[in-house]
């Protein structure tokens, strides 16, 4: 990295001042003052990275963001994970596009950490990971990690977003921080929200340099919920959602058609996608102060990505089927379920909760419009590709006090059991969907973009956990509130762990306070990452050409694995470090927080290992192993999960806000957020000695490295204003990213793409027709904004016209309208 995340950041926050004290001096005699009517506003009570039932997201010790269910609704985008990446500078949400699965079950990450690094909460109980495992060139490749857009924006009271290590309280993968999904509560009321747009852009590639215009990707997503009585006192809000996305198209010309004229082979951009989604929360308090609560969802996703193009010479067409080549289609269908239950009350003086959910996540794959070569001229051009299963029970019993021990306030205690079972699945495909038949040259085995499972690849492999807590919270004066926790858990395939987390806040004067925490913390090996195992058609820049290699996914236990190096996994650990500053006056307010993350055994996808029948020694031992005596086989690489990558993470978030009601119908709001992020990696996994391959290759090369150090933007800035003038109201938001690397070669950097420093500006204004009625309309990306292009000798096949480690997309200006009915 180049420059000082730490300096950076002071500059920042003494822009930010600059910016914000100007209307805060300009308007001081319009401000309402202490308490005053904003006081609700601006600081919302929290239940996030706390067990102590009135603390609030500025007298917390702990950094939290709130976002409002307004905040993710006016926006272009109905993607949960899309609009909290416009809202949260940590968090980055890319779109990858020729990546399998990845195209449609997208990771999101915080602070350019691992996606499977962040907890993910909804109602405060844990949320089950997504089936799919991330194993192309993508940001946050070898993870496992929840499908946010899972769970539609329309469901959402709130998201609550900690940004500080809590493994100590919430258990594994909580490092880099815990996202809390608070869903509506209503019983009565209800409202709908439809909203329609489409991408109309224009764009220059490396071969098409004067530039082309599309108009692709119409969405319409139509959303409602609807709150109804209980009981006397309860509630069910019952949300529903629907959504059709048409894909979008950004690939640059083939130039391996010749000698016919070369054009746009590929599809390369958003797949096209349908999901229905439906959610329950509900609350019924009892005649004997306890309360019955549960919430369930359910998610079905049907999508249709693009793998690489294949031209009409290829070794795997038949060109009496395909007489110009073929775009082979990846469909996969996606089922997500949750539903969990409890009941909380007073029991012997202490506050108890008692609750158990279930989540499922499956992925049916099939292949369309694609062939498998090595059966021509027989071979279907459909392929039911198999699917993966990932599912968990977790059981939690809680119990907080209060204890008056002499203190300034009674002490708070907090200690309970965390019971969890995992199951992970592969089941294997139709015969023709990873079959090899050899005689044909040249081609390769399975349908073509996306091998089926095999028979061999089936698992079903389950686990149990259980974790106990104890969680203290002492204000020891009216200044000086600490905290502690420390976890236990044990987990039946690999052992256990104990983290440990201490944090104070000491508040100086009623406007200034000063926080600060040191933790421990853990990421157990995902059941995906330990069991994982498939073979998939890889396309790998050798000699600068995009070469199609077959590779396979190995389990680290595997007897081939382990001939490779690989050992049994560990869990991943971390110690985190923060420090900051809270102030806040009237309508203003400004957070500064600066933080470490050390993580040890980052569990990272190797690299593949490429095998050869002929060449020097190492790529024929490796063969060898991949594809034994009589076998036939055509593997030409292997990889595996593996510990053994060190990071240090460090950076600064800022959040400053304003807000002024400058008369009756008039409001005005300032938010500035920054996020200044680096992570360097500090050791990398080796081939044991012993292991009989000559010279043996690198596990973790320089492609995966700077990945992890340069995948994601080192600095990240979201301005935004909202204004309220009667019927009339608006929001300006800037975003700027800086320069994100995407790697394409272990050895030449020539072969490096970068992404630029680039500022997007989204527009939207709202109109209230009535009371009930709300029509908005606007543009995302509003100047059409796009990354660096890839360049022609990067780009050989013609379908990256863009790096898809692109923060912000590249699909370009999206302009939409919304109508918005209440009753």
């Amino acid at each position: 990295m180049t420059g000082s995340p730490t300096r950076s950041a002071f500059l920042a926050c003494a822009s930010a001042g600059a910016l914000l004290a100007f209307p805060l001096a300009a308007s001081a005699q319009q401000m309402p003052q202490g308490g005053g009517a904003d006081a609700s506003v601006l600081d919302e009570v929290i239940v996030t990275g706390t067990r102590v039932a009135d603390r609030t997201r500025l007298t917390t010790i702990a950094p939290v963001d709130v976002i409002p269910a307004e905040a993710l609704e006016r926006q272009g985008t109905t993607e949960l994970a899309q609009a909290l990446s416009n809202l949260v500078p940590s968090m980055s949400f890319s779109r990858p596009s020729i990546t399998d699965g990845t195209d449609s079950i997208r990771p999101a990450t915080l602070r350019g950490l691992s996606p499977d690094q962040t907890l993910v909460l909804v109602n405060g109980a844990r949320r089950h990971a997504s089936a799919l495992v991330n194993v192309n060139g993508s940001i946050g490749r070898g993870s496992a990690a929840v499908d946010l857009n899972a769970i539609p924006s329309v469901a959402i009271e709130r998201v609550e977003v900690l940004r500080e290590g809590a493994s100590a309280q919430y258990g594994s993968d909580a490092i880099a921080g815990v996202i809390n999904l608070r869903l509506r509560e209503a019983r009565e009321g209800g409202g709908m929200i439809t909203t329609v747009g489409e991408y109309n852009t224009n764009f220059a590639t490396a071969r098409i340099p004067e530039g082309r215009t599309e108009k692709d990707g119409r969405t319409i997503t139509v959303a409602g919920w609807q709150g109804l009585p209980l009981g006397e006192d309860g509630f069910l809000t019952v949300s529903a959602e629907y959504r059709d996305r048409n894909p979008t198209s950004r690939g640059d010309l083939d130039p391996r058609l010749a000698p016919r004229p070369a054009r746009i082979t590929s599809r390369y951009g958003d797949p096209d996608t349908r999901d229905a989604t439906l959610y329950l929360n509900a609350g019924l308090p009892m005649d004997n102060g306890f309360e019955l609560y549960g919430f369930s969802g359910f998610q079905h996703r049907l999508a249709e990505s693009a793998a690489t193009p294949r031209t009409f010479n290829n070794p795997n067409n038949d060109p009496a089927v395909y007489p110009d080549g073929f775009l082979p289609i990846i469909a996969p269908t996606a089922d997500d379920l949750s539903a969990g239950a409890g009941v909380r009350g007073e029991i012997a003086g202490f506050d108890m909760d008692l609750n158990l959910v279930y989540g499922r996540n499956e992925i049916d794959y099939r292949v369309e419009d694609s062939i498998n070569g090595s059966l021509v001229p027989n071979s279907p051009t459909s392929f039911d590709a198999g699917g993966l299963e990932y599912d968990q029970f977790v059981l939690g019993l809680d119990f907080v006090r209060r204890y008056e021990v002499g203190l300034f306030e009674p002490l708070n205690v907090a200690f309970g059991v965390e019971a969890r079972r995992e199951h992970f699945e592969i089941f294997a495909g139709e015969l023709a969907s990873f079959q090899f038949v050899p005689g044909r040259p040249g081609a390769g085995a399975g349908a073509q973009g996306f091998i089926g499972f095999r028979p061999s690849n089936e698992v079903d492999e389950s686990r149990d956990s259980v974790g106990l807590y104890l969680d203290l919270d002492a204000r020891l004066t009216e200044q000086l509130n600490i905290s502690g926790a420390v976890r236990f858990e044990n987990f039946s395939d690999f052992g256990s762990a104990t983290t440990g987390k201490i944090a104070a806040r000491y508040d100086v004067t009623d406007n200034l306070a000063f926080r600060g925490a040191v933790s421990t913390g853990f990421r157990a090996p995902g059941l995906q990452q330990s069991f994982f195992t498939a073979t998939s058609i890889n396309f790998i820049v050798i000699g600068g050409v995009s070469t199609p290699v077959e590779v396979t996914t190995f389990p680290a236990t595997d007897p081939v694995a382990q001939a490779l190096g690989a050992r049994p996994l560990d869990a991943e650990e971390s110690t985190n470090y923060s420090f900051g500053a809270v102030f806040h006056r009237g309508p203003f307010e400004l957070t500064v927080d600066a933080y470490q993350i050390d993580i040890t055994d980052r569990i990272v996808l190797s690299e593949n290992l490429l095998g050869s029948p002929t060449g020097n020694p190492t790529a024929v031992a490796i063969f060898n192993l991949l594809n034994p005596p009589g076998s036939g086989g055509s593997v030409g690489g292997a990889r595996f999960f593996v510990n053994g990558v060190d990071t240090t993470t460090k950076g600064v978030d800022i959040v400053g806000r304003y807000r002024l009601a400058y008369s009756d119908a008039g409001r005005l709001d300032f938010t500035l957020a920054a996020n200044f992020n680096s992570t360097d990696v500090t050791r990398v996994p080796t081939i044991p000695t012993g292991v009989p391959i000559p010279n043996p290759p690198a596990l973790f090369n320089r492609i995966n490295v700077l990945t992890l150090e340069e995948g994601t933007p080192h600095d990240k800035l979201v301005f935004s204003t909202d204004l309220t003038q009667g019927d009339f109201a608006g929001t300006l938001r800037l975003q700027r990213f800086s320069d994100v690397l995407h790697p394409f070669s272990n050895t030449d950097p020539a072969f490096d793409v970068h992404t630029g420093d680039k500022t997007l500006v989204d527009l939207e204004g709202r109109y209230q027709i009535t009371q009930n009625v709300d029509l908005a309309v606007g543009v995302n990306n509003l100047f059409d904004e796009y990354p660096d292009f890839t360049p022609a000798t990067v780009n050989s096949n013609g379908a990256l016209a863009f790096s898809n480690y692109s923060p912000f997309g590249f699909n370009g200006r999206f302009l939409y309208g919304r109508v918005s009915l209440s009753w």
